[in-house]
């Protein structure tokens, strides 16, 4: 189990993770909230691209899922709230 733990996840388990980061991100209604989400789920994965350290790259992977289960709760929690107006940033300048 520890040498199964200490795998390095494959670039498409990666790629999927950051897909599902970013399709997350899109459901939070707040402009703030999901450019933060997406920003931020960006900065983690531009950190980490250098890590070639297998135990590290599965504790960075195993950190990104736990990232992600975060931020599908708080994009439910956050769409029971959602702002009745748009933010300045999402409003069309006619």
């Amino acid at each position: 189990m520890a040498a199964a733990a200490a795998a390095a996840p494959t670039r498409a388990e990666v790629l999927s993770l950051f897909r599902s980061l970013l399709r997350t991100a899109k459901q939070f209604s707040d402009y703030n909230i999901r450019e933060y989400t997406r920003r931020r789920a960006a900065d983690a994965f531009r950190e980490n691209r250098a890590l070639a350290d297998a135990p590290a790259a599965a504790a960075a992977f195993a950190e990104g899922k736990k990232q992600l289960e975060v931020a599908k709760r708080q994009a439910v929690v956050y769409s029971l709230y959602a702002p009745k107006s748009k933010s300045v940033m999402e409003l069309k300048v006619e």
